[in-house]
């Protein structure tokens, strides 16, 4: 790690059992999630949904904290929808699996270039994009 800067939290969990048949839960008991492979059987979640949700909620704050220095309202019905796709690649060097990121932002009532702007402002910002930057192919769409 070589930021400096004011520790404002660390999330701690403790994960068993990978993506097949996994536990995984938060040191303060908040999160308790049982975790299953994408897309196949079992009751639990996947890290690619954790991902998805994680990166959306942080995404929305980041625009929260933005349209306040611009002095924008943002709607009640501000909504994102994540997706988070897993691939396999066997080309080379670059060969296993990777990310891929969509965020579809709805901000009804917001003029296009107010909110092109926010969506672009909230990319920088987000601690989510900063950690993926330049690692994870990211659309960001307005809808």
């Amino acid at each position: 790690m070589t930021q400096g800067g004011k520790l404002i939290y660390t999330a701690r969990t403790h994960t068993t059992g990978g993506r097949e048949r996994g536990l995984s839960r938060s040191s303060d008991g908040r999160l308790d999630v049982k975790l299953s492979v994408p897309g196949g059987p079992g009751m639990g979640t996947n890290p690619e949904q954790l991902l998805a949700a994680g990166w959306s909620a942080c995404f929305e704050s980041a625009m929260v904290l933005l349209a306040r220095r611009m002095k924008v309202a943002l709607p009640p019905d501000l909504a994102i929808d994540a997706e988070v796709d897993l691939n396999l690649s066997d080309e080379g060097d670059d060969a296993g699996y990777f990310l891929r990121v969509r965020l579809d932002v709805a901000l009804p009532g917001i003029d296009g270039k107010v909110a092109a702007a926010l969506l672009e402002g909230a990319h920088a910002a987000c601690p989510y994009s900063k950690a993926t930057r330049g690692n994870v192919d990211v659309a960001l769409r307005l809808i």
